[in-house]
């Protein structure tokens, strides 16, 4: 059981994101392809790489919202498109929740996930439905806040969330596409996974195993 998460061991979760988008990049932008501009898994690639890149020149003994803060200016900076804002937001309304903490337990890391959730939804103005990385996001840190409520071991609930998260993601092959290129498509949206939806699946698995593996 863990019950706890410092800040070096989540800048080593980080890094796992950033080599984990690298590796299925172009996965993410063939999925891509049959709905949008096929750049999905180059933009994330740019964003994590840059962040990948920030984390090597973090100060020593940053706290978990400076460090979010931190990472998030440098994904924002990296990607202009749609995912920088909505992921930076992310990171900065989670980070918001953790101020001036070093260490964080299940509770922490339910609000953070909740936080950055909602930050999502309120920047990218979707809905559950909608065919977007919010399908994933929503039902996740739902999911991650119920676990959270029955037991305090991080690795349960990140277990849960990534099965949720994955469970989400494939709901999305079905669903027709409101928001973005992908929604010009009408009915032809359907029957493809949504990109944004795979990445933030890969996500919260790679959240779950780096966690696991520490």
């Amino acid at each position: 059981m863990k019950k706890e998460l410092n800040t070096n061991e989540f800048i080593q979760i980080i890094l796992s994101i950033c080599d984990n988008v690298e590796k299925e990049k172009d996965y993410l932008s063939e999925l891509d392809r049959a709905t949008g501009d096929g750049d999905h898994g180059v933009t994330m690639s740019i964003g994590w790489s840059a962040v990948k890149e920030k984390i090597t020149t973090l100060e020593d003994n940053l706290t978990f919202d400076k460090i979010c803060m931190q990472i998030a200016s440098s994904f924002l900076s990296a990607v202009g498109a749609s995912a920088g804002p909505l992921y930076a937001t992310a990171l900065m309304r989670g980070g918001a929740k953790l101020k001036d903490l070093s260490v964080i337990n299940s509770s922490h890391i339910s609000d953070f996930f909740q936080a950055a959730a909602n930050g999502i939804q309120d920047r990218g103005k979707a809905n559950l439905g909608d065919k977007t990385m919010l399908d994933v996001w929503l039902p996740t840190a739902e999911k991650i806040k119920e676990t959270s409520n029955n037991t305090e071991d991080i690795i349960e609930i990140l277990e849960k969330g990534s099965h949720a998260a994955n469970e989400s993601m494939l709901s999305t092959k079905e669903m027709l596409s409101k928001k973005g290129r992908s929604s010009k498509l009408g009915e032809r949206s359907k029957g493809h996974i949504d990109p944004g939806a795979a990445s933030s699946a890969l996500i919260f698995k790679t959240f779950h195993e780096a966690v696991q593996n520490l």
